[in-house]
């Protein structure tokens, strides 16, 4: 069997599925229930300084965008950081880590930006035995409007500074939560290192509204009538998270910097994507407000599985495999060639991938008698538009065929523009010859 054992920032845990800051992590029941069911980690909701109480809004919290069958492709919420007293989320820290002392326990902390609020809240953190904390600089909603979440995050000065602050008042490791609400993460992400970061955790939640009650015409979730911008997740948030990992990964400047991959992973496959492309580990909250904590069985037994199967012993054998894989436009070789095939004894003759091909594409599928349809070569730029739409799976694939060949069903010789990749004009060494 594989060993899913983790060792992130010399923090040990059973396995690399943590639960992420957020509703499930919110007090000691949620978390003591999640470490029975095999959770390998938390990261405790995000605590705030002690003072007047963070008071949430009573109605709905959560909207929701669904798929064809309504699973759960979106989660939009605007609820804040934790209102319960810090007091009481410190003791019920406590009492958590000393019951389960494998498991990971992470303080989520937010607190304005001054000095002396970090001063008072990091003694009491590590009092309970914490492993580390992770500084909350993502939250696109509420707190951002009074200066911090998202705000600090979206000011790698801002960044610098609270995490040096940080290294220096404790002991524990620091983690930066970073906000994808701007345009290049990897501003953050080195001003986090800038500052003596361990690691980086993302992404936070994405700036959203998700839908309108056409009857009230009041966003939603709608409070009284009104509704405001809110945090978006769930799986339809993976794409973007994962390209944003990536470009932290392969980062000069942040190249070797831990990553905590966060963002719509709701299976084994997803969590091994995200350690892939750098993370050390993985945190999850919209799937187990789904579908509950037992999900973690699936993905320690899918990755696991996978690993066996790969001959992979451990889970660093791994992470960061893809991002030597991942480049810029400008590097593709563009005398790769294929062209899409399809199964003619798996087609149901539906004719999506002929009307997408028709329609909008580049008219390089024939529909002939009998609803028989093939792939006209001269015409097909392996736009892979055929293969995303078909609804049965493997039924249309794409073929890479070798350059300068020639097509023994067409006749056509098959090859690119350029015979030679070296005297591409996109090629930048061939540019640089130039």
């Amino acid at each position: 069997m594989a060993d899913l054992t983790t060792d992130f920032l010399g923090i040990r845990s059973p396995n690399p599925f943590w639960l992420a800051s957020a509703p499930p992590t919110d007090k000691e029941y949620n978390v003591r229930r999640a470490f029975d069911a095999g959770w390998g980690g938390v990261v405790w909701k995000t605590l705030g300084e002690e003072g007047p109480p963070v008071v949430n809004v009573n109605g709905p919290r959560y909207g929701a965008i669904y798929g064809a069958d309504r699973r759960l492709l979106g989660l939009n919420n605007i609820e804040l950081i934790t209102d319960r007293p810090l007091e009481v989320n410190l003791r019920e820290m406590k009492a958590v880590k000393r019951d389960y002392p494998d498991r990971a326990l992470i303080a989520s902390i937010m607190v304005p930006c001054e000095e002396e609020a970090w001063r008072k809240i990091l003694p009491l953190v590590e009092e309970t035995g914490a492993d580390g904390i992770e500084l909350n600089c993502g939250c696109p909603h509420g707190m951002s409007e009074r200066g911090m979440g998202s705000a600090v995050g979206q000011a790698p000065d801002l960044i610098e500074m609270i995490t040096r602050w940080c290294k220096q008042m404790t002991r524990m490791p620091v983690i930066v939560k970073l906000t994808p609400n701007i345009t290049d993460v990897r501003g953050p992400a080195r001003a986090a290192k800038a500052g003596g970061a361990d690691a980086v955790s993302l992404i936070n939640t994405i700036n959203s509204i998700t839908s309108v009650d056409l009857d009230n015409f009041s966003p939603q979730p709608t409070i009284d009538g009104k509704g405001t911008h809110g945090g978006y997740c769930g799986p339809a948030v993976k794409p973007i998270a994962m390209n944003m990992v990536a470009e932290i990964a392969r980062d000069a400047e942040t190249h070797g910097l831990p990553i905590s991959g966060i963002g719509g992973i709701t299976t084994w496959r997803d969590a091994a994507e995200f350690m892939a492309l750098g993370c050390g580990n993985v945190q999850v909250c919209t799937a187990a407000m789904t579908y509950g904590f037992k999900i973690v069985d699936e993905m320690k037994r899918g990755l696991s599985g996978w690993m066996d199967e790969k001959g992979y012993a451990s889970v660093s054998d791994f992470v960061g495999r893809a991002v030597p894989n991942v480049t810029d436009w400008q590097y593709l070789n563009l005398n790769y060639v294929t062209k899409a095939r399809i199964d003619q004894d798996l087609c149901i003759k539906c004719g999506r991938c002929y009307a997408a091909c028709e329609d909008t594409s580049h008219q390089a599928i024939a529909m002939k008698p009998g609803r028989v349809f093939e792939v006209k070569d001269d015409e097909c730029v392996a736009c892979n538009l055929c293969v995303d739409v078909c609804p049965v799976e493997d039924c249309i694939t794409m073929t890479e065929l070798d350059a300068g060949t020639v097509d023994e069903r067409t006749g056509r010789v098959v090859e690119g523009e350029y015979a030679n990749w070296t005297t591409h004009p996109n090629n930048p060494s061939a540019q640089a010859a130039e």
